[in-house]
C-alpha cells in the first residue's frame, strides 16, 4: 500500500503519482498528461515570511494614507480607501462599498495573518495549533483578494481625471503599486506545500527526540 500522504493528483487528468523529493528548482510532470504536479518549493519557502511581513506593511500603509490628491479650481482632495469605501455606502452603493471593502482589504489581510499564523510557528519548528483548518481557510480565501483589479481601476479613473483636474498621486498608491508586485510573489506559492514542509521540520526534530529519549 502506498503511503496516502505522498500521493499528488494531477489536477489536469487525475492521475496518481507518488510524491518523490527534487532537487532545487525541479519541476514534476504528469506521466499520462505532461501537465505540471508540483515543484521545488525549498527557495519559495524561506523567503516566503519576510514576503508577508513586508505584505502586512504595505497594506497598512496603503489603507492609512491617501491614494491620490486632486487640486480642482483651488479646491483640494485627498482620499484614503477607506474613505472611498465610505464614500460609495454613502451614495446608496451599499453592495459595491462591501465589495470593495472584502476584496480590497478583508480577505488580503485575512490571509496574511493565516499565513502569518502559520509561518512564525513553523520558522521555530513547531506545529501551530489548527493547522489543517487555517491552511483550508487559506486557499478558500486567496481567490477573493483582488487588489491587482483595484489598481487597475484606479489607474484608468487617474487618467481620465487628469483632464479636468490636477492629479497628485498619494503614497498609498505607490504603496499600493509595491503591495500588488509582493503579492503576486506570495501567491505563485502554493499554500499547500506547507504541508510538506511542516512533516519536513517533524522528520528533523525526530532524531532530536530519539536521542534525548536514549540519554
Amino acid at each position: 500500500m502506498q503511503d496516502p500522504d505522498r500521493l499528488v493528483a494531477c489536477e489536469h487528468c487525475d492521475a496518481l503519482h507518488t510524491r518523490a523529493a527534487l532537487k532545487q528548482d525541479e519541476r514534476a510532470t504528469c506521466l499520462r498528461c505532461g501537465g505540471a504536479l508540483y515543484r521545488d518549493s525549498s527557495r519559495a519557502y524561506r523567503r516566503l515570511l519576510p514576503l508577508v511581513v513586508t505584505a502586512l506593511i504595505l497594506l497598512l500603509i496603503s489603507n492609512a494614507y491617501p491614494i491620490v490628491a486632486m487640486d480642482l479650481k483651488g479646491s483640494r482632495m485627498e482620499t484614503t480607501l477607506l474613505s472611498a469605501v465610505q464614500a460609495l455606502y454613502a451614495d446608496d452603493m451599499a453592495p459595491v462599498a462591501m465589495l470593495v471593502f472584502a476584496t480590497t482589504i478583508l480577505f488580503p489581510l485575512a490571509e496574511l495573518l493565516m499565513m502569518c499564523y502559520l509561518l512564525v510557528p513553523m520558522a521555530q519548528r513547531r506545529t501551530p495549533p489548527g493547522f489543517e483548518r487555517i491552511l483550508r481557510g487559506i486557499c478558500r480565501t486567496r481567490p477573493w483578494g483582488m487588489i491587482e483589479v483595484f489598481m487597475i481601476g484606479v489607474l484608468v479613473t487617474l487618467v481620465k481625471l487628469s483632464t479636468i483636474a490636477q492629479v497628485v498621486p498619494g503614497v498609498a498608491l505607490w504603496s499600493f503599486g509595491a503591495l500588488v508586485v509582493v503579492l503576486a510573489v506570495i501567491l505563485s506559492f502554493d499554500p499547500r506545500e506547507l504541508w510538506h514542509h511542516l512533516d519536513a521540520h517533524d522528520a528533523d526534530d525526530v532524531p532530536a527526540r530519539s536521542r534525548d529519549t536514549a540519554s
